[in-house]
C-alpha cells in the first residue's frame, strides 16, 4: 500500500504514524509493531467486549506493518474540556469509563494473528524501570547540576523506597495513559485510544494519569473534587490507602514523564514536549508537600533546586 496517497495525521510520542483514508485510519508501525499493532488490537477487543468504546479493527497487513481501524474523528476530550463551562461534568463522564474498565474480569483474548493474548502485570520492575527514565535521561541532560553520579544513586534509592510504600495489592485493568488526549469524542460518545500498553496494576494509577495530567492545567481544588467523586463511586474500604497510592504513583509517573519528554527531545528531536516539564514539576511539588512518604524526596529537591531547571 502506498501511504503517500493518504493524508498523514500529526503523530504522538510513539514510533507510530497515522494516515486518514476516506473512512478509516491507518496505523503504521515498523518499530515496536507487536505492541503498536498486535497488542493495540487485542486490548481494544477486551474493551469492546466489555462495552467500552474503542476503535474497531477493519483490516490488517502485519507483514507490511500496518492496521486499518475505525476513524473516530478529530475531537478529543482535551478540546471538549478546555471549551466546557461544566468541566466537572465532563470528568464525571470519564470517571464512569474508568469505573467500567476497573470492573473488567476477563483479560484474555486473541490478537488478529489468532495468538492468545493476556494482560501482563504492572510489576515492580516495570514501574521502577519507567521511573528510572528520569535518572537515565533528565539528569544527564541537566547542565546546571554537578555530582550527577552521586545524585543519581541517592534519587534511585528514594524512588525505590516510594514504591515500597504502596499499599494496595489487588490489581485491575490499567490503561496506563488514561488522560483526556487519549479519549476521542465521537457521536457524543467517549472512545478510548492508545490502549496498547494496558496492564494489570494498581487501581490508583489511571486516576493519577487523569487528574495529574501535564497536558491540562486544573486547580488543586478541582483535582480534589475529581478524586472525591471517584472515591464516592467506588467506596473503597480504606480511602487513606488509596490516596497514599494515588499520590505516590502520580509522583513516579511524572518523574517518568519528565524522563520521557527529555528522551523525545534528545533522541528523537521532538522538542515540543519540553515545554510541559515545568508543569510536571508543579504536579510533583503539589503531591509531596503534605505526605510524609515524600520526606526524603522533598529534602532532596530542596537541597538541589537546580534539578528543576534544564
Amino acid at each position: 500500500m502506498n501511504l503517500k496517497k493518504f493524508k498523514k495525521l500529526s503523530g504522538d510520542a510513539s514510533f507510530r504514524q497515522f494516515y486518514r483514508t476516506n473512512n478509516s485510519i491507518l496505523v503504521y508501525s515498523k518499530i515496536q509493531k507487536r505492541s503498536n499493532l498486535l497488542n493495540y488490537d487485542a486490548v481494544n477487543k477486551i474493551l469492546i467486549k466489555n462495552k467500552i468504546f474503542a476503535p474497531v479493527l477493519i483490516s490488517q497487513n502485519y507483514k507490511k506493518n500496518f492496521i486499518e481501524i475505525q476513524d473516530l474523528g478529530n475531537k478529543n476530550m482535551l478540546d471538549k474540556i478546555k471549551s466546557s463551562k461544566t468541566k466537572l461534568n465532563e470528568y464525571k463522564k470519564i470517571l464512569k469509563i474508568l469505573y467500567q474498565i476497573q470492573k473488567i474480569k476477563n483479560f484474555k483474548t486473541q490478537n488478529f494473528l489468532k495468538k492468545k493474548f493476556n494482560l501482563s502485570n504492572y510489576s515492580k520492575a516495570k514501574i521502577l524501570k519507567e521511573s528510572y527514565l528520569f535518572l537515565d535521561w533528565y539528569l544527564p541532560a541537566n547542565k546546571l547540576i554537578i555530582q550527577k553520579g552521586y545524585l543519581k544513586k541517592n534519587l534511585r534509592k528514594i524512588i525505590d523506597n516510594l514504591y515500597l510504600n504502596l499499599k494496595i495489592k489487588h490489581k485491575v485493568f490499567v490503561h496506563r495513559d488514561f488522560h483526556v488526549s487519549n479519549m476521542m469524542l465521537y457521536k457524543n460518545k467517549i472512545a478510548l485510544i492508545d490502549s496498547q500498553d494496558a496492564v494489570l496494576g494498581n487501581p490508583a494509577y489511571d486516576l493519577a494519569s487523569l487528574i495529574d495530567d501535564v497536558r491540562i492545567k486544573t486547580s488543586n481544588s478541582f483535582k480534589l473534587n475529581i478524586l472525591k467523586v471517584f472515591l464516592s463511586k467506588f467506596k473503597y474500604k480504606n480511602e487513606s490507602q488509596f490516596i497514599n497510592d494515588f499520590e505516590i504513583l502520580s509522583v513516579l509517573r511524572n518523574l517518568k514523564i519528565i524522563g520521557i519528554f527529555t528522551r523525545l527531545a534528545k533522541r528523537d528531536k521532538k522538542r515540543k514536549y519540553l515545554k510541559l516539564i515545568p508543569y510536571a514539576w508543579k504536579l510533583i511539588d503539589n503531591r509531596i508537600k503534605n505526605n510524609t512518604n515524600f520526606h526524603d524526596l522533598k529534602n532532596f529537591l530542596q537541597k538541589n533546586p537546580r534539578i528543576k531547571k534544564i
